[in-house]
């Protein structure tokens, strides 16, 4: 797992992350898109649909989206491309627990026959939380650090790492099989909302009840976990699924975060459609990690 010193690392990851185009363009990431399909027509995600387009046309689909990983051959090129003048390739990717994405990655660099030369990291996670995680990386190899140094500098983001997700409507997360075993729990549950939490990469429900109160409930022992870890805490993520009228409460709440400590940076933005498909409308999400 050790790079060649004279070796530049570039770093590879998945439209599922939460980066921003100018973070993205900074440390000269690249993006494998997965695919998501709406009434039949399939878009690359990031390419060929934007984040507000998606929310927009799965608000008014007739069924419910579908997500495809990025087929293997994607991958090789992606590969190839970025070992052609020698570097080392750092693969962060979405939990194995939610995608097969890794798995494609790491069929592709067997294919390649770069296997040495590539090197590939489950987030355990996604969206912000897998952004801290290649955000991270992209410093430390700004920095001149070496491959198991920055393997570490990750691994201690992921052991550290937390995610509050609260699904306002469970017939996306249920119809995508995302709960597995747990949908019987909730499926004839009517109004409820869940706060689901992935420890160790596993999603699991932490909580449920029903309408606004839980919310406020949420947001408030969040907000009190996130005091409590203030000195602890540099990044943190809002990320939401809403039609563009309906942003508002989550500028609201990245400014109460924000309130808590001014240095802290706070992200608030839409998700990815990979995640808008399974977590539903009006879904929302608050991410962070300690130093």
């Amino acid at each position: 797992m050790r790079a060649n010193t004279l070796s530049k690392i570039k770093i590879m990851t998945d439209s599922s992350v939460q980066l921003t185009p100018e973070e993205v363009k900074k440390y000269d990431i690249t993006v494998v898109p997965l695919s998501v399909t709406i009434d039949g027509k399939t878009y690359l995600d990031g390419i060929d649909i934007s984040r507000k387009e998606f929310i927009e046309k799965m608000d008014e689909a007739k069924e419910l989206p579908k997500t495809s990983q990025p087929p293997i051959g994607r991958f090789v090129d992606a590969i190839n491309k970025l070992t052609a003048d020698g570097s080392d390739v750092l693969g962060i990717f979405l939990a194995k627990t939610l995608s097969g994405t890794i798995d494609a990655a790491r069929q592709a660099a067997q294919i390649t026959g770069k296997e040495n030369k590539v090197h590939l990291v489950d987030s355990e996670l996604t969206d912000r939380a897998e952004g801290f995680q290649v955000l991270a990386a992209a410093k430390d190899i700004e920095a001149g650090k070496e491959l198991p140094e920055i393997l570490k500098h990750i691994d201690h983001i992921k052991k550290t790492q937390k995610l509050h997700l609260v699904v306002v409507n469970l017939k996306n997360i249920i119809k995508g099989g995302r709960l597995g075993k747990l949908t019987g729990k909730v499926a004839t549950l009517l109004n409820i909302q869940i706060e689901l939490q992935m420890p160790g990469g596993h999603l699991i429900i932490a909580k449920k009840g029903r309408g606004k109160k839980f919310a406020r409930a949420f947001n408030e022992r969040v907000l009190d976990e996130i005091r409590a870890n203030k000195d602890k805490i540099k990044e943190i993520g809002v990320s939401y699924v809403s039609t563009e009228d309906k942003p508002k409460p989550m500028i609201e709440l990245g400014k109460k975060i924000k309130a808590i400590n001014n240095d802290f940076n706070v992200l608030v933005r839409e998700t990815s459609p990979i995640i808008s498909t399974h977590a539903g409308m009006n879904a929302y999400a608050i991410l962070y990690y300690t130093e």
